[in-house]
């Protein structure tokens, strides 16, 4: 009968441990994430960029392309196309928001505070990217990580084939 009855509480325990996950998991998508995942800017794609890039999230699927402009070394036009959960779309907002006039140690140095946020428990991104603190409770969701930071991964590869010459648009 103990047998019985420790095997029950245990299936009571894994059923209590589902439901704060899910819990966990409808707070992650805040109010504030689907604001920021509906008002995305510089969604449209450009006609000549000078580098472009789509990266993908193999655990999830989502993708995101960017094409750049650059000149004198900043991003001078931007477009993107996000395909990715509220979370990739919330963080393609934050960081299009303030994405012109980035130059590619910005960038660099925005994926590495980022990924330090999500993946080390680090601190929040510096302004004027503060506002990837809403993505916070994310840390503990990993298969998520790659969807949040592919519009900077994509971005700081576009620079990088901008500024050595090798990208082809």
């Amino acid at each position: 009968m103990i047998g019985a009855n420790a095997y029950l509480g245990g299936r009571d325990a894994k059923r209590k441990t589902a439901a704060m996950a899910e819990q966990d998991l409808i707070k992650l998508y805040s109010g504030r994430i689907l604001e920021l995942a509906a008002t995305i800017p510089f969604t449209e794609r450009l006609a000549n960029p000078d580098a472009t890039v789509m990266r993908r999230s193999p655990l999830c699927g989502s993708t995101v392309t960017v094409d750049i402009c650059v000149q004198d070394g900043q991003i001078s036009a931007f477009g993107q196309d996000v395909k990715a959960c509220a979370l990739g779309q919330a963080s393609a907002s934050i960081f299009a928001s303030h994405v012109v006039g980035l130059r590619r140690n910005d960038v660099e140095g925005l994926r590495d505070e980022l990924s330090a946020m999500l993946k080390a428990n680090g601190p929040v991104p510096a302004a004027p990217f503060d506002d990837y603190k809403v993505l916070e409770p994310a840390r503990d969701f990993k298969n998520r990580h790659a969807s949040i930071l592919l519009a900077v991964e994509a971005t700081a590869e576009a620079l990088q084939q901008a500024e050595d010459g090798s990208a082809c648009a």
